[in-house]
């Protein structure tokens, strides 16, 4: 019979062998560095990077070679300290920032060290995630949760911050007219933020009823269904949703369809944020984009939580 205290001794991990070969398995409890904490995960959400790593091995242009502790939406107490760390005490509940850069770097020195080309993320090969019993990471790079805010919500933190991100991309404010292509998760939580900023009124798209009818509870103020494959045609079925051409789109589907009615439908001037991954190469109206000057920003996760 295994006690508590012997579960609490090891490190029980989601382990990624392979494409579908996921296993739970034993691995070694870490032990933090110098500027590092171990943390006691509390709670881990799945992202759709876990997913394709998990159905397919890889994930855009990061590929499994070696067995990989899955996840990176994360938030823990902290258990040990290691050398230097100033900022953390035993029993902190923290969210996790996943990616730790350099800091070194030019990119890093400008502040956008989600750029950096040496970050270590989480769950990105080599490196691995956090979705075990102990875990350790930059103390740095952990967020103190106040008292009311769950693990759970904690957790959530990570994909927030890349809706969060999005909007700024987009320069979303008071006023702004937004359109969000996908209510998925990550759609809904751009939608709220995008409101939050102050935007005068959100559509969103899908070709799910049941997102619709829950995007539209939470606040959508207009709602669209995706039925064509006629990116014309849906642009047209936006703006006439709309009271006008969105100021911004924050394509969050990762549909290539959804990209290029994404760029049709923003008004002259405005500005399209690919959010979403679609595919590595993409056919788009780029002249319509380049005349009209609708800006083509990309985000790649998030800086500066």
């Amino acid at each position: 019979m295994t006690t508590v205290s012997e579960m609490n001794n090891c490190n029980l991990s989601a382990v990624l062998h392979s494409k579908q070969d996921l296993r739970i398995d034993e691995t070694p409890i870490p032990e933090p560095n110098e500027n590092e904490v171990q943390l006691a995960i509390g709670s881990v959400g799945i992202c759709g990077s876990d997913l394709k790593y998990w159905m397919y091995g890889k994930c855009g242009r990061h590929v499994l070679v070696n067995p990989m502790v899955i996840g990176h939406e994360a938030s823990g107490t902290v258990t040990k300290l290691g050398s230097g760390v100033k900022n953390m005490k035993l029993g902190d509940r923290v969210a996790i920032e996943p990616g730790v850069p350099c800091r070194l770097c030019r990119v890093c020195k400008e502040g956008r060290y989600n750029l950096c080309p040496d970050i270590k993320f989480c769950a990105t090969p080599p490196v691995d995630g956090n979705l075990g019993r102990y875990y350790t990471h930059a103390a740095d790079f952990c967020w103190k949760l106040p008292d009311h805010v769950s693990l759970d919500e904690g957790a959530m933190l990570e994909p927030l911050a890349v809706c969060v991100y999005g909007c700024q991309r987009g320069a979303v404010s008071v006023g702004s007219s937004v359109l969000v292509c996908g209510a998925g998760p990550v759609g809904i939580m751009t939608m709220l933020v995008a409101k939050t900023l102050g935007a005068s009124e959100v559509c969103i798209t899908d070709i799910d009823d049941n997102r619709l009818t829950f995007a539209k509870k939470l606040g959508a103020s207009y709602t669209v269904k995706v039925t064509t494959d006629d990116c014309q045609q849906l642009a047209s079925d936006i703006r006439n949703a709309m009271t006008s051409a969105p100021d911004v789109t924050l394509e969050c589907s990762g549909s290539d369809q959804s990209l290029k009615t994404g760029i049709l439908v923003t008004k002259s001037g405005g500005c399209v944020v690919l959010i979403g991954r679609g595919s590595l190469e993409v056919t788009i109206p780029i002249v319509n984009a380049a005349t009209r000057e609708v800006d083509i920003k990309g985000v790649f996760r998030y800086a500066n939580w």
